[in-house]
């Protein structure tokens, strides 16, 4: 008698990493650190509020290490890689570097320090942080790096000049160092997500309701009209993206577009 023996389809198993995430206490980098979590991966997480980043980790399935810090201070880079480093005796292998901000204001009436606090956050931090990362990624024969950058990286909107030049040096900072070390094991990338329902959004739907009297309601809606899909993104969308940067060695370089359709490229 010919016996017949099905077996379900298992995914191959992926091995733990250790990882760090910045920005990870509420929007974009908290659904990263959960779905990296959920993997089986050990999540480190750093934001300025402590409080934020023990509430997320407390909600994760696996191991975690809550990092508090300034990401725009002198020597935050290495004090946060490091001490990944040392309480999980290894290098980070997975880096994802979502901390950032945004603001608003006519080029004429955008300050120096406007201009000079979103080149810190939003461009030179990600920078110290990939030049502590990438060295022990390399040595390793293995790693992945993937800015949350912004469709403010592909295109220029008015009103928002300092943060869409931070973001265009972002996007041309991953893809600088992708074909740095490419063939080494090594990818680094960008997603680039348009308007998501973030407390970020929430900040930028205050601002057009001050400025033009409309209710948050209406200036959400036209937050959202914006974008072809017709919503805000899911933070959970971006954090698809960032995944697959995680899990493709052959995706490297890339700004991916995580916008419902707002710019195609």
């Amino acid at each position: 008698m010919l016996t017949v023996v099905t077996r379900r389809w298992q995914a191959p198993a992926v091995p733990a990493r250790r990882c760090l995430v910045t920005g990870a206490g509420r929007g974009i980098g908290a659904a990263v650190a959960r779905r990296l979590s959920a993997q089986g991966h050990a999540v480190a997480l750093t934001a300025r509020s402590g409080a934020e980043l023990e509430a997320v980790a407390g909600g994760l399935p696996g191991p975690s290490l809550v990092v508090p810090a300034d990401l725009t201070a002198p020597g935050a880079a290495e004090d946060v890689v490091g001490r990944v480093e040392r309480e999980w005796d290894g290098p980070v292998e997975v880096l994802v570097l979502n901390a950032g901000a945004g603001v608003s204001a006519p080029l004429a009436r955008t300050t120096d320090e406007d201009w000079a606090r979103m080149l810190e956050l939003n461009l030179t931090a990600p920078f110290r942080l990939l030049r502590r990362a990438l060295p022990g990624m390399v040595d390793a024969g293995w790693g992945r790096a993937v800015a949350v950058a912004s469709v403010a990286a592909k295109r220029g909107d008015p009103y928002v000049a300092a943060y869409t030049a931070s973001k265009h040096g972002l996007l041309g900072l991953v893809r600088s160092a992708a074909a740095e070390v490419a063939g080494r094991g090594v990818t680094v990338n960008a997603v680039c997500p348009g308007y998501v329902d973030t407390p970020m959004t929430e900040r930028t739907v205050a601002a057009i309701s001050e400025t033009t009297g409309r209710t948050a309601e209406q200036a959400r809606e036209a937050l959202a009209r914006r974008q072809p899909i017709g919503r805000l993104v899911d933070p959970e969308e971006v954090a698809d993206a960032v995944l697959l940067c995680v899990a493709s060695a052959a995706v490297t370089g890339q700004g991916i577009n995580v916008d419902g359709g707002s710019v195609q490229s």
